[in-house]
């Protein structure tokens, strides 16, 4: 008996890969009308039937990405994960989310679940842990995988790694305080021994070493409490500090309000530099300034990059640092 032919003998026939014979069989959008015609000539050529019943029994999460966010309360995640589901979502995929709460047992079981259900690949923004790289089991599954905000897992060749640039937001914030007449300049927050922290406050470093200024450093939880206690903490012990940058906006928030209760006028006795520009920048008393990542847009990038490896097969580049920039506000 002659063989039926399969999707590999229409990709050959046509001169395409097979991922685009698949989307072509889809319906995705992604695929340009003169492939499309072209895959549906060969198809004809050779004799070719789909059947669509199989293939949903086969495949019935086709499209879906698995985005795992370390921690959905913070608003700057929130944005990209809405962001990245839009981004996706006009491309015909569809986002499975995991928050994950900074807790590394979490994330191995979500990361597990969703290669169980079939994810085509992944988005991770992690948390840190002691145990093996959340990426090991997405290695031994084959499935293509980013790194975004967060580098935990070493292997950039296999997992991509892309962020904001958070070392020129770190000057930009830094050099605006020096400008605005700061003298003594603080960075707030963010746990110590973590690359995100070192990188957030490089450029502050930088500026720091130049003037041959002895740096203020209160590291510690990335959340509006520690800003509160940052607040308490520069007053008792560093009250000379007259220009703050944090480590993100919701330690920013918070070493705002405290400030201002302990009767220091922000804006002008202590200036206050947030990074992320969350939306509640615009709503604190005074407006907080702040750097933006443009996460719509590097969400868009983020999107783009997962389609390209998924359907033509080429991996992103990786240690891409994208475009931030200081929105200037009252707070500062």
């Amino acid at each position: 008996m002659e063989r039926r032919p399969t999707i590999k003998d229409v990709a050959r026939e046509a001169g395409v890969s097979k991922s685009t014979v698949s989307l072509v069989l889809q319906r995705s959008p992604l695929v340009k009308e003169r492939t499309r015609l072209q895959v549906r000539e060969a198809m004809a050529q050779i004799g070719y039937v789909y059947n669509r019943s199989a293939a949903n029994l086969r495949s019935s999460s086709t499209g879906l990405i698995g985005l795992i966010i370390n921690d959905l309360r913070n608003p700057f995640f929130t944005e990209f994960a809405a962001s990245l589901q839009m981004a996706l979502s006009d491309q015909g995929y569809a986002v499975v989310l995991a928050n994950i709460n900074e807790d590394a047992e979490m994330q191995a079981k979500m990361i597990g679940t969703l290669i169980e259900h079939g994810v085509s690949g992944f988005v991770v923004s992690p948390a840190y842990g002691p145990q093996e790289s959340p990426f090991d089991a997405i290695a031994r599954a084959g499935l293509p995988a980013i790194q975004v905000f967060r580098k935990v897992d070493d292997r950039e060749d296999q997992f991509p790694f892309l962020a904001p640039d958070y070392q020129s937001g770190s000057r930009l914030a830094t050099q605006h305080l020096l400008d605005r007449g700061c003298r003594r300049i603080a960075f707030v927050g963010g746990l110590a021994g973590r690359a995100v922290t070192q990188e957030r406050m490089s450029g502050y470093l930088e500026f720091m070493s130049a003037n041959g200024v002895e740096p203020v450093i209160l590291t510690g939880a990335a959340s509006h409490e520690f800003g509160v206690q940052g607040a308490h903490e520069l007053l008792a012990h560093h009250p000379d500090v007259d220009g703050v940058l944090c480590f993100n906006d919701l330690v920013a928030l918070g070493l705002l309000t405290a400030s201002n209760a302990l009767g220091r006028t922000v804006g002008t006795d202590l200036r206050v530099v947030g990074f992320d520009n969350i939306e509640g920048c615009e709503q604190s008393v005074p407006q907080l300034s702040s750097v933006s990542c443009g996460i719509p847009d590097f969400a868009e990038a983020i999107s783009r990059r997962m389609l390209t490896w998924l359907i033509d097969g080429v991996s992103p580049e990786t240690g891409i640092r994208t475009q931030v920039e200081l929105v200037v506000r009252a707070s500062s």
